[in-house]
Formats: C-alpha cells, structure tokens, sequence
C-alpha cells in the first residue's frame, strides 16, 4: 500500500496499543516517534528511486556504507531510547521482544532472497 507517513504512524500506533496496553499519553508520544520514523523512510526510498532511475545507480563505496550503516544504528538507539522513557518496564520487555522477533524475521526474508538470486 502506498500510505502516507500519517497513516502508517496511526496504524502502528494502534497495534503497539492493542499489544502493548498503552493509555492516552503513551499513544501520543508513541504516535510522535512512528511519524518520525514514517517520514524518514519514505524519504530514504524517494531518494534510493530516484538515485535508481538516475544513471548514478552504480553501488555505494565502503564508506559510504559505513557511513549508512552508523547512520541506522544511531537511530535505532535514539529510538530504544526514547521507548525505555515512554513504556513502562513491562511494556518494554514485550517490545524488545516483539523488535527482536521482527529483525530475526527480516533477515529470514533476506536470506531467501539471496538464495533465490543465486538460483
């Protein structure tokens, strides 16, 4: 689906407050941190599009890998952060949890797409 950042941060709200019992001023802040996060990665996928149909679609440097790489990690770690000040010690544990269940599903997914190039 092609949503908006508004929509996609309304949407996850909903669901880390089905999951994780969240009262109105979680939901709020929460609300804040996925509309942040939406608005980056629709930015990020515009740029790699358009960077794709440019004729500068040769692969990033080690650098610059690295240099993305620190990049999400920082973010990540801003996000966590953010999260441990919002949810209560409960709350955190079972979205850590679900984090972890998702990032091992993800590279699950990348692996079988790996595969499925070499084939």
């Amino acid at each position: 689906m092609d949503l908006e950042p508004e929509e996609i941060a309304t949407l996850q709200t909903k669901k880390m407050t089905l999951a994780l019992d969240l009262n109105a001023s979680q939901q709020d802040d929460i609300y804040k941190i996925n509309l942040e996060n939406a608005k980056m990665r629709k930015t990020q996928m515009a740029e790699r599009k358009a960077k794709r149909e440019s004729s500068d679609a040769a692969k990033p440097t080690k650098e610059e890998r690295l240099a993305m790489a620190n990049k999400m990690l920082d973010h990540k770690i801003e996000v966590k952060a953010k999260m441990k000040k919002i949810l209560n010690d409960e709350q955190y544990a079972k979205w850590e949890k679900s984090m972890a269940k998702r990032q091992s599903k993800m590279k699950g997914k990348d692996k079988k797409k790996r595969d499925r190039k070499k084939a």
